[in-house]
């Protein structure tokens, strides 16, 4: 089923929306705010583009040359790299850090410079994830092939009874798949499925730009270590592979325990296309909020434990996701709908080992 025929019931519950809009939008008015980035927001992506620069430099420039500080120089670039991506890049590709779409632009292009494709990234998250979150054959969140059964409406396999085992392994390896083949079989489905037109972007250009900056990719994040760090050429590698390995295994595990949980629904069209739910309803059904009381986990993760804020209002910076919690949380309440939330961040990833090993047998 092509993804422009799936349509929404546009008469479930309509008031909520309309409602939890407008008290939204009062309480930015009210308090005066922008629901762009603010100060705070300003200074944590300076703190983060840092963590990453400056390892980066102290191993380039000769300064840091003992193995176990070059290997923790990667490990603090690993992780710097995961909350770019979670708070800057996400934010900007939403269009939700600032105002200005010039700055969304150039900010959402740090997605190049971290390995993968913000044209692509848009598509697959903004377009098909935000718009048909856990739809099986729609949302590509859900769609790691044959290896992982992340939905209940995917075929199942024999060894799928052993994915909540192994499937962290495959996690620490997403990102690699980002750098050397996803992006390139993703262009060209997307222009198949005739994705790349509905967004305005022509595949020669979008082809270009991503040979372009894989090449830039591959340059500065592995050939200049190689040629100028002062250990073995395999050791350098070995840095990059683990580096990877961290960068996917935090993302991964991140953005999957709040969608493939056991509280999460699995909704899917009739044979016409129909959804059962709205939109809004379909998002409190697919999606779980965590660990809401962890700040620094929040700061970290750029307010993804607040998934549910996300998915309804996708152009706030997640800077005030904390705030509006809690108007989604009792508008929800008040109309007899769900909000789901995990107290912690280790409880989200146990559950979400328990649908793992639930998908897998059943």
């Amino acid at each position: 089923m092509n993804f422009k025929e799936i349509k929404f019931n546009r008469n479930q519950h309509k008031d909520f929306i309309l409602i939890l809009r407008k008290r939204v939008n009062d309480y930015f008015q009210e308090n005066n705010i922008s629901r762009y980035a603010n100060a705070r927001m300003v200074v944590k992506t300076v703190v983060l583009i840092l963590s990453f620069l400056i390892p980066y430099v102290l191993m380039l420039s000769g300064v840091v040359t003992s193995l176990w500080l070059i290997l923790t120089c990667w490990v603090v670039m690993a992780l710097a790299t995961a909350g770019i991506g979670f708070s800057v890049m996400h934010d900007a590709n939403h269009g939700a850090y600032s105002r200005n779409q010039h700055v969304n632009k150039v900010l959402g292009f740090l997605m190049n410079f971290i390995g993968g494709s913000a044209i692509n990234w848009r598509i697959q998250h903004n377009v098909l994830h935000h718009s048909f979150t856990n739809v099986h054959g729609m949302d590509e969140d859900i769609d790691a092939g044959k290896i992982l059964r992340f939905s209940p409406h995917q075929e199942r396999y024999w060894f799928h009874r052993f994915q909540h085992i192994y499937a962290w392994f495959f996690y620490g390896l997403m990102t690699i798949m980002w750098i050397t083949t996803k992006d390139f079989r993703q262009l060209l489905r997307y222009r198949r499925m005739g994705l790349l037109e509905s967004q305005g972007i022509k595949f020669g250009v979008a082809m270009a730009e991503l040979l372009s900056m894989k090449a830039v990719y591959y340059i500065y994040m592995l050939f200049l270590p190689i040629f100028l760090l002062s250990i073995p050429w395999w050791m350098t590698l070995s840095f990059f592979l683990i580096f990877h390995f961290i960068l996917g295994l935090v993302t991964a595990c991140v953005f999957q325990t709040a969608h493939v949980m056991d509280e999460a629904e699995y909704p899917i069209p009739d044979s016409e296309g129909n959804m059962e739910n709205s939109w809004a309803i379909h998002q409190l059904l697919t999606t779980a909020n965590f660990a809401p009381r962890s700040r620094i986990l929040s700061w970290f993760i750029g307010g993804l434990n607040y998934q549910i804020e996300h998915h309804l209002f996708p152009n706030i910076c997640h800077i005030h996701y904390p705030k509006i919690s809690r108007i989604v949380r009792e508008t929800a309440q008040s109309f007899g709908l769900p909000y789901k939330i995990q107290p912690t961040f280790l409880a989200a990833l146990i559950n979400h080992g328990r649908m793992l090993r639930q998908l897998g047998i059943a």
